[in-house]
């Protein structure tokens, strides 16, 4: 089996001071992608940089202490694209991909829309943009996996209050209608939910009040596959025993040898 780990890690120094580097480490996976270091490179030390059996890349924001990706392997990719080409985006370390024989793994971080109307626009903006680079994988002929917080509970199952979070960021109809686009129209499969349609499965709470506890969540965090590749999924998980951020990672094994 192939296994992929994806998780928010809301700053990589603290989910490590959280015990995370240890779990990840005792995990077996394959590739493990992440999501909001908020770390320069050089402020990543050895064991953030090699837990375990794996070797990490990164691809950092200009901004101290903001958003950037990362991607673990256990073994060398062939490939590494950091970046969409895109000068503010890039600014941001929102993309990172790596290809390992006929399979590309991506790390992505969909930009929040939650704190103000200016930063909403941003994300789509960044929504319209991106959609070049997912056609142009989704024509390459490769496996493509698209690890990601996207930052949009893409179906009223995907939220404990659906209702009442209707015009809020992360569940807007316009940010929905562009997540059907990407699954209906490119044709890339949610893994984790054709896997588990099971409701209050969710990746992201909030730290008010009692969220975690109630089990009052989001599902923001999937991982995107190109169908061949999507068909070779076998069991997922979304991790909820420890925390290690205010996101749970999400495993999924693939019947995929390289």
């Amino acid at each position: 089996m192939f296994r992929i780990i994806q998780t928010n890690l809301n700053g990589v120094r603290s989910a490590a001071k959280k015990g995370w580097l240890d779990w990840v480490a005792q995990q077996g996976a394959d590739v493990v992608c992440v999501q909001e270091l908020k770390a320069h490179d050089h402020q990543l030390d050895d064991a953030m940089r090699a837990p375990g059996e794996l070797t990490g890349h990164f691809h950092c924001a200009q901004r101290p202490g903001y958003s950037g990706v990362g991607l673990y392997s256990r073994r060398p990719p062939d490939r590494i694209v950091a970046g969409l080409g895109i000068e503010d985006i890039d600014a941001e370390g929102r993309y990172l991909q790596a290809d390992f024989g006929d399979l590309s793994v991506v790390s992505l971080y969909v930009p929040s829309g939650t704190s103000s109307p200016e930063r909403l626009q941003i994300k789509f903006d960044f929504m319209e943009r991106f959609i070049p680079r997912l056609v142009e994988l989704a024509r390459s002929g490769r496996h493509v996996v698209l690890c990601a917080d996207w930052n949009v509970a893409h179906k009223p199952i995907d939220l404990k209050n659906w209702k009442s979070n209707q015009k809020n960021s992360g569940f807007l109809p316009e940010e929905r209608a562009w997540l059907d686009g990407v699954i209906d129209t490119l044709g890339y499969v949610d893994v984790f939910r054709m896997l588990d349609p099971r409701p209050e499965r969710y990746t992201w709470w909030s730290n008010r009040g009692q969220a975690y506890a109630k089990n009052v969540g989001w599902r923001l965090d999937y991982q995107l596959a190109t169908p061949a590749f999507a068909q070779l999924a076998r069991a997922a998980e979304i991790f909820t025993a420890q925390r290690f951020s205010d996101h749970a990672p999400v495993t999924i094994d693939y019947a995929w040898g390289g």
